[in-house]
């Protein structure tokens, strides 16, 4: 990661975005139970809503209390989990889990550039995250916690091979001008990851090559609406058959704001196809960059089409994700709402990508991609 990524990554709200916006720094992981072969796909988030409210107790904005007295959320949430898959035998579903852990923002401890927190048991840095969430039955059973019962530790050492670099969208002045509802940095859409989970007492390893790992971060005053995220780092090439080395995909919906008013919902595309980066960012100067995108629902997936152009390349991209590997992802906003409808998340997304290139004015296929095991998150 150069500078810039370090100076995105580590940036803290202030003014009114800490009275008013989060943060949520993200990792997903693939880790595989040893006794049974078992593969699951992990994520790990640390989110901080509204610092700048913040007092020695989380404000959770469900709970009644709070509710009652007008009071808007401010805490530090861990949120660690995994989504829904299948066993071994490849006929039972397993379900997914979500588990939070809410402190207040007094226990956060945080250095900057590269970033460093440390929130009581939970730790962050950029090459390593380690924590514990353990939830009770009685504590889930409290609405305002949005949590499900269990417990999982997690101790991972953390390689960002592959960035992707938004540029002026990301900036501080875009931040400062509340350009976008929701900003993002795709520190690691590649990201190697080495170390154990352990969920509800079953031990999982987690091995770089196999570890299929993304992280990022978002921050706004807002979360996106509607939200579409999808990232792939196992890529596999029809022209040699082989997964390819140093490529991943990383799309991110955005919806750009002009003084007060939300314009039309954009996509940001970075394809990294054997270490050469084909962006599609429609405020890179001079990329003429354009995307359409359309999404479909039937009873058991979710399928997407995606058309993106500058004035170097092409790409087509096409997939879905069965419902079944879907679960909610909750969370409340800045003003201590609900998003409705609920965000859903999945880690077996699939589907294919061409890729051309422009030569003398003509479109020229470079390869047919299949990506796998696709983190995708959705809210219509």
């Amino acid at each position: 990661m150069n500078k810039s990524d370090l100076d995105r990554n580590a940036y803290m709200p202030g003014g009114s975005y800490a009275r008013r916006g989060y943060l949520r720094w993200w990792h997903s992981f693939v880790g595989t139970q040893e006794e049974t072969g078992e593969s699951r796909t992990f994520f790990v988030e640390y989110f901080i809503i509204n610092p700048g409210l913040g007092s020695d107790q989380p404000i959770l904005g469900q709970h009644p209390y709070f509710k009652k007295r007008g009071l808007k959320p401010s805490y530090v949430m861990i949120k660690a989990g995994v989504f829904p898959g299948k066993a071994s035998s490849d006929t039972e579903k397993l379900p997914g889990r979500e588990l939070h852990a809410f402190y207040p923002i007094s226990s956060l401890k945080a250095t900057g550039k590269p970033l460093v927190m440390q929130i009581e048991d939970c730790f962050y840095s950029e090459n390593h995250i380690s924590g514990f969430v353990d939830v009770t039955k009685q504590e889930a059973r409290h609405r305002s916690l949005m949590t499900d019962a269990g417990s999982m530790e997690w101790d991972l050492e953390v390689h960002k091979a592959v960035s992707c670099h938004t540029g002026i969208l990301s900036s501080a002045f875009f931040t400062a001008l509340h350009a976008l509802n929701s900003f993002w940095h795709g520190e690691g859409i590649r990201t190697f990851y080495r170390g154990h989970v352990i969920l509800d007492g079953s031990l999982y390893r987690v091995e770089p090559e196999s570890s299929c790992g993304y992280a990022d971060k978002h921050w706004g005053r807002n979360y996106n609406h509607p939200w579409f995220q999808l990232s792939s780092c196992r890529l596999t090439s029809e022209r040699t058959g082989r997964e390819l080395k140093h490529s991943a995909l990383a799309i991110d919906g955005c919806c750009p704001r002009f003084l007060c008013f939300t314009l039309k919902r954009r996509l940001m595309i970075q394809l990294t196809y054997m270490g050469e980066d084909f962006e599609f960012l429609f405020a890179k100067p001079g990329s003429f960059c354009r995307s359409k995108w359309k999404m479909k629902e039937t009873n058991k997936r979710y399928l997407w089409h995606i058309n993106a152009q500058n004035k170097d390349a092409v790409i087509r991209i096409s997939g879905c994700c069965r419902k079944d590997g879907m679960m909610p992802l909750r969370y409340e906003t800045p003003e201590g709402a609900k998003p409705s409808p609920t965000l859903l998340g999945g880690g077996d997304g699939y589907g294919t990508i061409q890729i051309y290139r422009r030569v003398s004015g003509k479109k020229q296929l470079i390869d047919t991609l299949s990506f796998e095991n696709a983190l995708f998150e959705y809210q219509s």
